[in-house]
């Protein structure tokens, strides 16, 4: 039988935890279009690297809820997450699969798909782990035309924004 885990252990697993909650809590604010959420992953001097948009994460947040609004709706998941502790500095990558269904000036829709890494440094800061600085790496991507779509009548949709599901008791 394994050793009990030392109380720095637990300290470096909990630390993950809460590293992974803050990227669950990005996604669940990129997919929702909910810009408090958003703005509570980031230090409020954080630098946000997406490739289209280079600056601080104040105004990244912002940015993004306006370029999400082309969007009829996204998808974000995250894995394969590294997290490397070095005191109140971690060091993440995790890897991003991205699905934005979009409609086409012509009427069509499509699914934008994207695949890369986050490339973070978050820094625990009064208590809370937070992104410090982001590089979004990109991988790959590609459009899918979306010829017809799977809904049954009695499917619960979801809704970009405070009045979807997640948000009721």
């Amino acid at each position: 039988m394994a050793d009990a885990p030392s109380p720095e252990e637990l300290r470096a697993l909990w630390a993950k935890q809460e590293i992974h909650e803050v990227l669950m809590r990005y996604c669940r604010g990129i997919d929702r279009r909910d810009a408090e959420l958003l703005h509570d992953v980031y230090h409020p001097d954080a630098i946000d690297d997406h490739g289209l948009y280079k600056g601080p994460a104040s105004g990244f947040v912002p940015w993004a809820i306006e370029s999400l609004g082309r969007d009829e709706s996204t998808s974000h998941f995250i894995a394969n997450e590294l997290v490397e502790l070095d005191g109140d500095t971690a060091y993440c990558e995790s890897y991003f699969h991205a699905v934005h269904r979009r409609r086409q000036k012509d009427g069509s829709r499509v699914d934008l798909i994207f695949q890369g890494r986050y490339v973070d440094r978050f820094e625990r800061r009064a208590g809370g782990w937070r992104i410090a600085d982001r590089k979004v790496v990109y991988d790959r991507s590609r459009i899918d035309p979306v010829t017809r779509d799977f809904m049954a009548d009695t499917m619960l949709v979801g809704k970009r924004s405070r009045e979807d599901p997640v948000f009721r008791p």
